[in-house]
C-alpha cells in the first residue's frame, strides 16, 4: 500500500516504514505528524483518486530529527568583466518516518 500525499507544495510518495526528507515542519522530535492531503491510494491494485484530495484518507508520521541539507554552492560570473559572486546555502529539511495510511474503511498500522 502506498499513498502520495501534498505537503510543503510539493508531493511525495509514501509507503508505511519509509523514511521522508521534507522541507522544515513546525513540528517537535518525537511527535506524530498527520498529512490530509492525500491525492491518491493504491491498496493492492485498488486506486482510489482525489478530486483534488481523496477523502477519509489520513497519512501518520513521527518525526525523527530535523537538519540541514548538503550545501550548495551558488556561483555568478560575467566573462570580462571582474564580476563574481560566491553563496552557499543549506536548505534545513525535517526527516518523517511514515508509521502508518489510514483509509474510511480500514487502517494499516506498524
Amino acid at each position: 500500500m502506498y499513498a502520495i500525499i501534498e505537503s510543503c507544495g510539493k508531493q511525495y510518495k509514501v509507503a508505511q516504514g519509509d523514511i521522508v526528507f521534507f522541507e522544515k515542519l513546525e513540528a517537535e522530535e518525537g511527535k506524530k505528524v498527520t498529512f490530509d492531503k492525500v491525492i491518491f491510494v493504491s491498496n493492492e491494485g485498488e486506486v482510489q483518486i482525489g478530486n483534488p484530495y481523496v477523502k477519509g484518507v489520513k497519512v501518520e508520521g513521527k518525526v525523527v530529527s530535523h537538519g540541514k541539507a548538503k550545501k550548495i554552492i551558488v556561483f555568478k560570473m560575467k566573462a570580462k568583466k571582474n564580476y563574481r559572486r560566491k553563496q552557499g546555502h543549506r536548505q534545513p529539511y525535517t526527516k518523517v518516518e511514515i508509521t502508518s495510511i489510514k483509509t474510511a474503511a480500514k487502517k494499516v498500522e506498524a
